[in-house]
């Protein structure tokens, strides 16, 4: 199944996309894609409804929204992919790199990306993004896949200078809004073989600069969230994003990064694409 939403922002109904491609408005199930819906196999209790209910269909020139609504919590990896930790001038990490983005930077997919007032350093970074489906405390990595309810695209937008060069936690330089845009829509676990060999991609302005695959994870999905899990609890809705390959704006030379009016395409494979255009805060 693939979880959409869609309308205004902040305001988004719950909607699926079927096998035909056509996208559906399930909102008289009553749920929106939240903890709650989560927790209580909302992914089993919705298919089982669409057996014998008629969800009207939505034109695509919908507005789509974050597939997931806002969670407890958006928990970041930071250098999991070796060349862009080289790229960054760091060492691979021995651990997992951890720091979380505000829940307040979720938007839709195609949502124009909003340089921060007095950036100058705004980057982008694709990523695959895990949803959890149960709560999860201290959990082994061989029951981690258990706790997955589906994954998605995730673009894990940065302010490099807010990052970076103004002291503290990473956190500053990843939760400007609009920096995490989600979706198009979160295909439940059954709808990915393996999480672990999807091609992932973005170009700036029509050029590819980012180009791999998952296969290249430092720590992978189970590693990650029993790792995360040892430290926090792990709620229904939760997002994981894990990471993002080379090919950053912070790695060029010199360093690239986002002007008004430059557009930003990203894709995963059975994942979808996005599409941002990046617009001067004012």
């Amino acid at each position: 199944m693939k979880l959409i939403r869609f309308g205004a922002f902040e305001n988004e109904k719950p909607g699926i996309i079927n096998s035909e491609g056509k996208h559906l408005d399930v909102s008289a199930f009553g749920e929106d894609f939240n903890e709650i819906f989560f927790a209580t196999n909302g992914i089993e209790r919705l298919s089982e409804w669409l057996k014998t209910n008629k969800a009207p269909e939505i034109s695509k020139s919908e507005r789509l929204g974050s597939c997931v609504a806002r969670p407890s919590k958006i928990i970041c990896i930071g250098l999991n992919y070796a060349k862009h930790a080289a790229e960054s001038g760091m060492d691979v990490p021995k651990e997992p790199v951890v720091f979380f983005k505000a829940t307040t930077a979720l938007c839709g997919p195609n949502d124009n990306v909003i340089i921060p007032r007095n950036s100058v350093k705004t980057d982008w970074e694709v990523e695959l993004a895990v949803v959890i489906g149960k709560k999860a405390s201290y959990i082994s990595e061989e029951s981690a896949m258990d706790y997955v309810a589906g994954y998605c695209l995730h673009n894990d937008y940065s302010e490099r200078e807010f990052q970076l060069e103004r002291g503290g936690q990473w956190v500053k330089g990843k939760s400007n809004d609009t920096f995490a845009p989600l979706g198009p829509f979160m295909a439940t676990k059954d709808e990915i073989t393996d999480p672990h060999n999807l091609d992932l991609w973005l170009e700036l302005n029509g050029k590819k600069i980012q180009d791999s695959n998952t296969n290249d994870l430092i720590f992978n999905i189970p590693q990650v969230i029993s790792y995360l899990s040892n430290f926090m609890t792990l709620l229904p809705g939760d997002v994981i994003s894990t990471g993002t390959p080379a090919g950053v704006g912070l790695g060029f030379k010199p360093p690239m990064y986002l002007k008004a009016g430059d557009v930003v395409k990203l894709g995963i494979e059975g994942l979808g694409e996005q599409q941002q255009t990046a617009e001067a805060w004012s």
